[in-house]
Parts: C-alpha cells; sequence; structure tokens
C-alpha cells in the first residue's frame, strides 16, 4: 500500500480508467462502508463560476464567527492538501494517507476516481476532526457528482453558463439542471445567477426544494465604498467590500450571506462576524494581484463565462500602455471562446502548452487564436514559466501581465515567481 501522500495520488490516478465517471451508485456504497453520516450542517456550492469563492467567503465568515469549519474544494493550485482543510488550515499529510488508507480497505473490488476518494477523505477527517459545519465545492455538475452523496442542508449555484458540455448537456439549460441536482426537498436552495434558468425553477419546485434567488428574494446595493444586503432574514448594511476583487464578488458574497440566512437557527453569525469574515477573505488565483511592478494578475477564468468576468474585472482598472497575456488552457476547452472574450484587453499574447494529458499545444492555441480573430501579437513558448519570465522581462513598469486560462496556468506561473499559496 502506498505510504507517501505523492505515492496515494500517483495510485488514486490509476485506479479507474477514465479520470471523470459521474455517478453515485459506486461511491454511495463505499460511503456507506465507512458509516460517513454527518451530524453538522453541510452547505453545498456548485455552478460554473464562483464556487470557489463563494467557499471561501462562508469559511472566513464561519470561521471569524468561532466555528470549527472543514471546507472541501478542488482543484488545488499547488498542493492537494488545499482541497481539505479544518478551521482555515489544509489538513497534514499523514491524515489524508491514514483516510487513503481507510478507503483503500473499505472499497473492496468497488471502482472508484481520484475525485471520489478525494471526497470521501474530505468527510471522513471533518466527522473525526469534529467540524460543526462543513462547506463543499462541487467538482463537475452536481447531480451525478461525488459531492452529491452528502445532503445539503443548504444548496447554492452560482452561475449557469457553458462550460463541461461533454458531460452536463450543450445548453445552458440542460446544463442548469444537472446544477440543481444538489437541491434537496424542504431545504433552502440559493441561486446567484440573475437569470435564472427555468429548469432549475423547475427542478427546485418538483422536489420542493425552498428556493431563493437573487434579485427577488435576496440581493445587494452599493454605496460610497460600501454595500447592503437584503434578504429573507432582514438586512446588513454598511458592509465592507470582500477582499476578493472583482466586480462580480458581490454576487458571491451577497450569496454566503443568503446561505447563512437558511441556516441561521443552527449557525448564528454576528456583524462583526460578517464584516471580519468578508475582510480577511483569501483566495489564490481568483483577479489576484502579485505586489510588485508591472502589474501581475492571476485568474484561473477558463470558460468565456469566466473570461468575461476577468476582461469586466480589467476594464475597471487604471489604463495601462500595454497589456500581456500569459495564455495557456486545456483542449478539451472552449479556447477560442476565451480569446474572444479578452481580445479588447490583450496588447501580446504570450501562449504556452500545459504539461498535461489535456493542455493544449501551443499550435493548437495558436489555431483558437487565430479563430476568434485577435488583434494583438501572438508569441510562443516552450512552458508557462518561460513565458512569464519573458512577459517580467519585456513589460514595463506601467504595463500589465494577465496570466488566465487554467488551474495549471495560474499554477505554474505562481511556482515561477515563488509565490506561495496562503
Amino acid at each position: 500500500m502506498p505510504k507517501t501522500l505523492a505515492d496515494w495520488l500517483t495510485y488514486l490516478e490509476s485506479l479507474h480508467p477514465k479520470a471523470i465517471a459521474l455517478g453515485l451508485t459506486r461511491v454511495a456504497e463505499v460511503k456507506q462502508r465507512l458509516h460517513l453520516d454527518a451530524d453538522f450542517p453541510l452547505i453545498v456550492v456548485g455552478g460554473t463560476n464562483g464556487k470557489g469563492s463563494v467557499c471561501a467567503m462562508l469559511e472566513s465568515i464561519l470561521h471569524a464567527a468561532g466555528y470549527r469549519v472543514g471546507c472541501y474544494t478542488s482543484p488545488h493550485l499547488l498542493h492537494y492538501n488545499e482541497r481539505v482543510r479544518i478551521a482555515k488550515q489544509p489538513v497534514s499529510d499523514a491524515q489524508l494517507c491514514a483516510s487513503f488508507e481507510d478507503i483503500e480497505q473499505a472499497r473492496g473490488d468497488i471502482q472508484l476516481t481520484y475525485f471520489e476518494f478525494g471526497t470521501l477523505a474530505a468527510m471522513q477527517l471533518f466527522i473525526a476532526q469534529k467540524v460543526e459545519v462543513a462547506i463543499l465545492e462541487v467538482g463537475l455538475g452536481g447531480r451525478l457528482d461525488a459531492v452529491n452523496v452528502f445532503d445539503a442542508d443548504c444548496a447554492v449555484v452560482t452561475s449557469v453558463d457553458i462550460d463541461h458540455t461533454d458531460y452536463l448537456g450543450e445548453t445552458r439549460e440542460e446544463i442548469a439542471f444537472e446544477k440543481a441536482g444538489i437541491f434537496r426537498q424542504g431545504r433552502v436552495a440559493i441561486c446567484a445567477d440573475s437569470d435564472v434558468p427555468q429548469t432549475l425553477r423547475a427542478h427546485a419546485q418538483d422536489i420542493g426544494a425552498e428556493l431563493w434567488c437573487i434579485g427577488s428574494d435576496f440581493g445587494f446595493t452599493t454605496h460610497q465604498g460600501q454595500w447592503d444586503y437584503c434578504g429573507k432574514a432582514g438586512a446588513r448594511s454598511a458592509l465592507p467590500y470582500p477582499a476578493l476583487r472583482g466586480t462580480f464578488q458581490l454576487h458571491n458574497a451577497s450569496a454566503a450571506l443568503a446561505a447563512l440566512d437558511a441556516l441561521k437557527a443552527r449557525l448564528p453569525v454576528s456583524m462583526a462576524a460578517i464584516r471580519r469574515g468578508l475582510t480577511e477573505v483569501q483566495l489564490a488565483g481568483r483577479f489576484q494581484f502579485v505586489p510588485g511592478k508591472p502589474q501581475l494578475i492571476l485568474d484561473v477564468a477558463h470558460n468565456p463565462h469566466a473570461a468575461r468576468t476577468l476582461a469586466q474585472n480589467l476594464s475597471g482598472l487604471p489604463p495601462c500602455p500595454h497589456t500581456y497575456a500569459v495564455f495557456a488552457m486545456l483542449k478539451d476547452k472552449d479556447m477560442a471562446g476565451v480569446a474572444a472574450a479578452m481580445n479588447l484587453h490583450i496588447d501580446t499574447w504570450l501562449l504556452a502548452g500545459i504539461d498535461a494529458p489535456r493542455g493544449a499545444s501551443v499550435e493548437e492555441l495558436t489555431d483558437a487564436l487565430r479563430l476568434a480573430g485577435v488583434r494583438g501579437a501572438v508569441i510562443g513558448f516552450p512552458d508557462i514559466a518561460a513565458a512569464v519570465a519573458h512577459a517580467c522581462d519585456v513589460a514595463d513598469d506601467n504595463d500589465r501581465i494577465a496570466v488566465f486560462g487554467s488551474f495549471y496556468t495560474v499554477a505554474d506561473a505562481l511556482l515561477a515567481r515563488g509565490i506561495r499559496v496562503a
């Protein structure tokens, strides 16, 4: 049996013939064998974009309120342990290895994917370490995602857009139905997308979930450097902006506060905790500014919806003489759609391949940019580190470098610049 965490992760990657195998039957059976029944509230967060931000805000606020919080997110940037946090601290290699060993013994001949193994391990650790609330981020979709084997006391769908069409469907309505699969009868379901898909509304009604939608059941207004939240449980006024940058973060913050409203009887939270949680929240790779000059911005945007948000955020910054893009993506993503969304904001494209099975080559990225009709110059590099180094060498102090396209892209840029993930 593997001994180190690195050995375990290599082993888990080899267990199932498919990296993604949606379905709950296998993981539910192993969950039952391990008796993974939580006696604490569970918040499940899904959506096309914004899941990580909502999880981070909930974790930060609940931690500030004095709760022992478990938080499971994916993917990680630099270290697998980032995925499983207790009291805002990544769990240790030894804890993960012990949990993986328990799951390996319990599964028998049942095949589990890497993500399914990780989901079960996270919940086993949360139960063993006696957390008071757990936040679980959906990996893919919702209805058939391993996280959905656990019943949400409150479920959040942050946004719905086109992504993972091979698994979730070709249309926004089909994708919304898959994401709504995390809703539960008699419990609050939250949608932070201002354009609520009809299939999501219908599913909530069909199963008897209580659907709260942004703009009608909760929402926000801004004024003079602060913002106000109004929801089912009342108003929260004069709130500080979240420490996470970006114009869309108030949608995510509102969704987090709506979830706390839904669970206020079990998890009361003070205004002081909300203010502290919002100002202290951290999440690497989401419109992240790296100190120094030239301005370096890291964003994991990997689909057109996220790229449009990144473009909007860039447009809100002071103008700069020249913007360089360090751009690398996975080839099963909409590379041309992301490039088109960013086109008006990029003067020079620095392309690099991703050293992963699904990584797009420089040639494939070049073809995608040509299809998107980008206006800027295009230069290829052997890897992301080389592209980042070139950008930092040629950019003037007043220029801007935007690194985006994938978690892999941001992770390699962090490594190249020697930046640690908080």
